[in-house]
């Protein structure tokens, strides 16, 4: 990340947090719950108890602040995901488990409640050709290979079932993740993961 960092504090008991992470936290509840246009720098300091400097010692712009929430969010969902289904998945398993993580955020939103995908939620609010967009897009794009890469494994020998059967599953995934933000609970992922499982074992 461009910009230059504070000195680390020690997280150890009674320490607080580096500044870096506060901001990073504060800025993640805030966009996540408020929109990252509505949510402004003061009201970001204010809730990491860091002074505005502190910000721009961590992240050379909002913007910056904002692409460092995007790559968090997507390696918090990764970490996620990779303690789920071990190093060695089963591909079907591997398949599901992508449904799985997401519906564990769903069941376990943060304060204020659940509001779907926050990379989702983010790009919708930037207009065509924006740098963040692309930035998810690619995350998202990242998760698709790793779908595919799953059903790859499942259907060895038939390369154009496996790419056409990973594209249903990650737009079924996608398009459940906007309506369980709009319901605001995991039951449309749910719905979906049994459509997933029932478009595995077809194939």
């Amino acid at each position: 990340m461009s910009g230059r960092r504070e000195p680390a504090e020690s997280a150890g008991p009674g320490r607080r947090r580096p500044a870096r992470e506060r901001i990073l936290r504060a800025a993640a509840r805030r966009f996540y719950q408020e929109g990252v246009t509505a949510t402004g720098i003061d009201t970001i300091t204010a809730e990491a108890g860091v002074a505005k400097m502190s910000l721009y010692n961590n992240f050379s712009s909002k913007a910056d602040l904002v692409r460092a929430y995007l790559d968090d969010r997507h390696e918090d969902w990764l970490v996620r995901y990779r303690e789920r289904v071990g190093p060695e998945p089963d591909p079907r398993d591997g398949v599901l488990a992508v449904f799985d993580t997401y519906i564990d955020g769903a069941d376990s939103p943060p304060t204020g409640g659940f509001r779907g995908c926050g990379l989702l939620n983010a790009a919708a609010e930037m207009p065509a050709g924006h740098e963040g967009r692309a930035q998810v897009r690619g995350q998202k794009e990242e998760v698709e290979r790793m779908i595919a890469d799953h059903v790859t494994a499942l259907l060895p020998g038939r390369p154009d079932t496996a790419r056409a059967t990973a594209r249903q599953i990650a737009f079924l995934l996608e398009g459940a993740m906007v309506r369980s933000g709009l319901e605001g609970d995991g039951r449309c992922l749910r719905d979906a993961r049994a459509m997933a499982e029932r478009l595995l074992d077809r194939a």
